[in-house]
């Protein structure tokens, strides 16, 4: 699988780089100013969810109801927060064996995508000062169904010029894994193998990956 891939396509956040902390401290204040609290075990159920989705679980939590004007208004501002948080990020916050792993796929040929949910993610891969390392990036700007939908990775995979059979998919959220298996891709997870279960190899991060390839 890893070995005949021509597309490589990446989620960013758990996979790239850990910004579900500050995800979490941006809707916890949003939270707290809406006069409930929104703890950790909440936030899980937003992995790999898009923002609007996002804050629609967050208002359930809180037992809350707003319009649809005012809840754009709360996602523009829990978006300007998370933003202040990301502001101070830079390339010791990629995840290990990240920055190696993308240089030896560039290296073999194979082209490389993004495939994320976030709005974010240009700002993101330029602070981590990896941006040129991709040929294509789709993300929250581009397009309109969130992930179980496949239309992120089918995307990406057109702009990469090839077929679904040619693209493995690097995902670390079960909405994700499911995405790339609708779109008929492999998948590689990262993370927890029970909660992964639907991917064809599991792994703790791409530093594994960028060790085994060291090893071939």
């Amino acid at each position: 699988m890893l070995q005949t891939m021509r597309g490589a396509i990446f989620d960013l956040d758990g996979v790239i780089v850990d910004t579900a902390k500050y995800h979490y401290l941006a809707w916890a204040k949003l939270a707290d100013e809406l006069g409930f609290a929104f703890t950790e075990e909440h936030n899980e159920r937003l992995k790999g969810v898009s923002r609007m989705r996002s804050l629609d679980i967050l208002l359930e939590v809180g037992g809350q109801d707003f319009s649809e004007e005012d809840k754009l208004v709360m996602a523009d501002k829990k978006n300007k927060l998370y933003v202040e948080y990301i502001s101070t990020l830079n390339e010791s916050e990629l995840l290990p064996g990240v920055k190696d792993y993308l240089i030896g796929l560039r290296a073999r040929g194979v082209g490389i995508a993004l495939g994320s949910a976030s709005k974010n993610a240009m700002f993101i891969l330029d602070k981590l000062n990896i941006a040129e390392l991709f040929d294509s990036i789709v993300d929250g700007n581009k397009v309109s169904r969130a992930k179980p939908d496949p239309e992120v990775f089918l995307i990406a995979c057109a702009e990469l010029a090839l077929q679904p059979v040619d693209c493995v998919v690097f995902e670390d959220a079960e909405a994700g894994v499911q995405a790339a298996k609708a779109a008929g891709m492999q998948v590689v997870g990262i993370g927890r193998p029970e909660i992964l279960k639907d991917a064809d190899l599991v792994v703790a991060g791409l530093h594994v990956l960028e060790g085994l390839d060291r090893l071939n």
